[in-house]
């Protein structure tokens, strides 16, 4: 798959995109550059080229690629956007634009997901009349079908089936499963469920990723600030290993603070009450979204799907 620009299209006026068209509410959750072929994965799983990486699969200038989403939705339709969206259309898809704008990492970038990849494609390869290009032609016949899509998903190590979403987490249970000596619990060990509804609204739990970390910091400032060992009698420290996949691992083994059994209800009543519905899950989530970790739709949707609603008597 060369990415090298030997039969350009003739040029034509373009226009820039500008940051309103097709901005949607998606994170980047894995990209990568593949010699020269910019790509990824959206937070909802969809399969991208950036708009320099399609360029070359064309073997166009990466101006022709804008200028087809600047074109894209006006009034007197273009012959070239009419057969795009005519391919489109054919299975059954039909696009407000043909990118979609992801703010990541404070950059704007413009994603082109794979089924208008492929429609640009055919284009460049058998419809563009005198602008055809070999390189087009050749690189569809590699990639038609699911092969874009699969290729992206291999490249960037995303797994759409999610079977493994749950290994990293699953790596640290196995080390720490007995995190708390016998009538003590820990942190860790009651994070189960924030963490399990973390996985399913689609994060990415990994060494960057370690939410009890926060939770555990949290109950300890409380756990100090309200002298709760007067009530429920003295915390200890037990040692907490991370696996070898976690930059942490390197000053394993870690003391962990573990805590009284006899605490477990008022923890647990803190956690919901302070932790989750108080704001502080939020903040944690919402640090994550102003460092581009996150976006701002599974924020949302973590935090109401933790937020217990009350049973009415």
């Amino acid at each position: 798959m060369s990415n090298k620009i030997k039969n350009l299209a003739p040029k034509s006026g373009s226009k820039e995109i500008t940051p309103q068209q097709a901005k949607l509410d998606l994170g980047i959750e894995k990209d990568t550059d593949v010699s020269g072929i910019g790509m990824g994965v959206l937070s909802d799983g969809t399969p991208y080229l950036n708009q320099r990486g399609l360029a070359a699969l064309c073997g166009v200038m990466n101006a022709h690629i804008g200028t087809i989403s600047s074109q894209w939705n006006e009034a007197d339709e273009k012959p070239r956007i009419k057969s795009i969206k005519a391919i489109l259309t054919k299975v059954s898809l039909s696009p407000k634009s043909p990118h979609i704008e992801v703010m990541h990492k404070g950059v704007n970038h413009f994603c082109y997901p794979s089924d208008v990849c492929l429609a640009i494609l055919e284009y460049y390869a058998f419809d563009a009349g005198a602008n055809c290009q070999p390189q087009a032609r050749d690189n569809f016949r590699i990639l038609a079908g699911s092969q874009l899509r699969d290729l992206i998903y291999s490249q960037v190590g995303y797994d759409p089936t999610g079977v493994h979403r749950f290994d990293k987490w699953h790596e640290r249970i196995a080390l720490n499963f007995q995190s708390a000596p016998k009538g003590f619990f820990h942190v860790f060990n009651e994070a189960h469920t924030i963490i399990y509804e973390l996985i399913l609204a689609g994060a990415e739990i990994d060494e960057h990723f370690v939410v009890d970390i926060s939770i555990g910091l949290h109950w300890s400032k409380h756990w100090g600030d309200n002298g709760l060992e007067t009530h429920y009698g003295a915390r200890g420290k037990w040692p907490h290993n991370y696996p070898e996949s976690h930059p942490q691992a390197k000053s394993n083994p870690q003391e962990s603070w573990c805590y009284p059994l006899a605490a477990l209800g008022a923890y647990r009543e803190w956690l919901q009450g302070v932790y989750i519905d108080g704001g502080k899950f939020g903040s944690y989530l919402n640090g994550k979204v102003s460092r581009g970790q996150l976006p701002t739709s599974f924020a949302q949707l973590a935090i109401s799907a933790l937020s217990t609603p009350q049973i009415e008597g």
